[in-house]
């Protein structure tokens, strides 16, 4: 089994730095692949990368909600050109460098929404998407 990262991610990084195995990749380019990746053909399912997420965006992959009820002020991050998501994101990774999102959107107290697509986007990332080379 593996983790996920889902829509929620805000690409803060300190995912990758505590991963063992260093499966976890940064999408490029960012327009396209707005989340960081984790490779299931190498995570240990470990955890490690979960309490490391300020956005709590990180689930097993069987765990992953259908109906994630939101708080208030979170964001999802989507592809640039994803309808409704027009909200620029600007703020800062656990380094301290700047993180730019350009297709965000704000949610309210009690919105709910589905984190699912997000195991199919993980394998995309990987199968036919950028992959490691994202990392370089």
């Amino acid at each position: 089994m593996t983790h996920i990262i889902t829509s929620l991610c805000l690409r803060d990084g300190g995912c990758v730095t505590v991963c063992p195995v260093e499966c976890i990749v940064p999408g490029k380019p960012v327009e396209e692949w707005p989340l960081f990746y984790i490779d299931a053909d190498t995570c240990i399912d470990c955890g490690a990368c979960v309490p490391e997420c300020p956005w709590e965006a990180i689930f097993p992959e069987d765990e992953v909600p259908t109906a994630f009820k939101a708080k208030n002020g979170q964001i999802l991050s989507m592809p640039v050109g994803t309808a409704e998501y027009d909200t620029p994101y600007d703020g800062t990774n656990h380094d301290g460098d700047a993180v730019h999102l350009d297709a965000t959107k704000i949610l309210k107290t009690g919105d709910v929404i589905d984190l699912t697509p997000a195991n199919q986007w993980n394998r995309d990332f990987f199968t036919s998407g950028p992959g490691y080379s994202a990392a370089s």
